[in-house]
């Protein structure tokens, strides 16, 4: 599963968000919230999840198909089903990041710190039109060129209608 997450203005504030696609392109649209000056939320949570191996957490399970109320896909029985068995399991991937969080944010080493010190790094330096890019479970991204993700969506969406003209 890709993971990008972004920043976009907003009458002058930072928003945060996050979009996923699964494998077969299904795109899985995530949240936008307020981006404050440390790392966002649901950065962190993937940084950690993905840093500790750990597996059926928020980010593993919407690699397994979960669909949950906040990520804006409807809510399919097998995606409810995914998540009520792994129920357990997600909760300790809130407990584990607010654990790794509180130790990252007074300084004091875990297996995660190195990891989120990048992420951080990266969300800094990371302008609007320009993703931050992960690949799950892996907990290492990279800031991806603005123009190139507009030049490459440019060149697919013309590529679609070439086809599709072609096939007329």
């Amino acid at each position: 599963m890709r993971v990008e997450f972004y920043k976009r203005e907003n009458k002058g504030r930072v928003l945060a968000g996050w979009d996923a696609t699964r494998s077969k392109r299904t795109r899985v649209p995530g949240t936008t919230m307020a981006a404050g000056k440390s790392i966002p939320h649901d950065l962190a949570q993937y940084v950690i999840e993905a840093s500790a191996g750990y597996r059926n957490g928020f980010w593993d399970l919407v690699a397994r198909g979960a669909t949950f109320k906040s990520t804006g896909r409807r809510r399919t029985k097998p995606g409810r089903a995914v998540i009520a068995t792994h129920r357990h399991q997600l909760a300790g991937a809130e407990q584990l990041a607010g654990l790794h969080l509180a130790l990252w944010r007074a300084r004091r080493p875990s297996a995660v710190t190195e990891n989120l010190d990048r992420a951080l790094a990266q969300w800094n330096a990371l302008v609007p039109g320009q993703p931050l890019v992960f690949t799950w479970p892996s907990a290492h991204g990279a800031i991806v060129d603005g123009a190139a993700v507009a030049r490459d969506a440019a060149l697919a969406r013309d590529a679609a209608l070439a086809g599709s003209a072609s096939a007329r």
